[in-house]
Order: structure tokens, then C-alpha cells, then sequence
């Protein structure tokens, strides 16, 4: 009994901790499992493979070559997404959301990711005003937990 309390402990414990992470991550890893270097350098999302990987804001990063890791271990902060892959609407909106790696956009040289393909079309009608909007609130939600 004692053992099977320790488990449930340690698994709502990992769950708490990552529903308040400053990244978004899944058990596929940071922004589930996708290459934030080939955003940029492939202009789409690509899987990253799990041998060719780095742990970093207490989540594992996977990247789809040793190249596209080796640049963002260079410099992560150009290379991640903002408001840590979580949606960037929801952050303009005040909360943490999910994302789906085929909504993205790059904008100032920076990646953004929204929750799904219809959110993403609402977001960019409304760009620069949201990307303020969302700026001003990460600071006070980045450890929050996600809705």
C-alpha cells in the first residue's frame, strides 16, 4: 500500500510539474516531440528523432539532425518558440493552452505556435496587436498551470 501511494504521489507530482512548466511538453517532449530549429531552417515541422537530443528548461528537446541541435544549443532563446510553444493566442487571452506543431508562424524571426489550424487563422488577423497582448501576460502566467 505504502508503495502504491509513493507511485500515485510521484505521478501527480510529474503531472502538476509539468501542467506548470514554463515549456510546453507532452511524453513526446518540448512542443511534443518536434524540431523547433527546423521551423525555421525547413520552413515546416519535422519530428525530432530521440537520439539526437537535449535537455533543456527542464524539458527534453529532440531535433531532427545533430546540426539543427547544435544550433539551438548555440543559442536556444532565438530558436524556441515564444510564450515557451504554448498557444499564442491563449496568451494574449491570459492562459496557457496546447499547441499543434501544423499551426505556426514566424513573425520577426520569431516562431509562434497556436492550439490548432482554425485559432492560428484568429491569431494572425490580429498579429501584432495579440503578440503585445500576449507579452504582457507571460510573465505573470509562464508558471501557471495549463487550461
Amino acid at each position: 500500500m505504502k508503495t502504491l501511494f509513493s507511485i500515485l504521489a510521484f505521478f501527480a507530482f510529474t503531472l502538476t510539474a509539468s501542467a506548470q512548466s514554463e515549456v510546453f511538453g507532452t511524453k513526446e517532449g518540448a512542443i511534443n516531440g518536434y524540431d523547433p530549429v527546423a521551423y525555421f531552417t525547413e520552413s515546416k515541422p519535422i519530428v525530432g528523432k530521440k537520439e539526437i537530443s537535449l535537455m533543456w528548461k527542464e524539458q527534453m528537446w529532440y531535433f531532427s539532425s545533430t546540426e539543427n541541435r547544435e544550433s539551438f544549443k548555440a543559442d536556444p532563446e532565438k530558436y524556441e518558440p515564444q510564450f515557451g510553444g504554448y498557444c499564442a493566442y491563449g496568451m494574449s487571452r491570459g492562459y496557457k493552452a496546447k499547441t499543434d506543431a501544423e499551426a505556426w508562424t514566424i513573425a520577426d524571426g520569431k516562431l509562434y505556435l497556436n492550439y490548432n489550424l482554425d485559432v492560428r487563422k484568429t491569431w494572425s488577423e490580429k498579429q501584432s496587436e495579440l503578440i503585445d497582448k500576449a507579452n504582457k501576460n507571460w510573465p505573470s502566467v509562464k508558471n501557471s498551470p495549463i487550461k
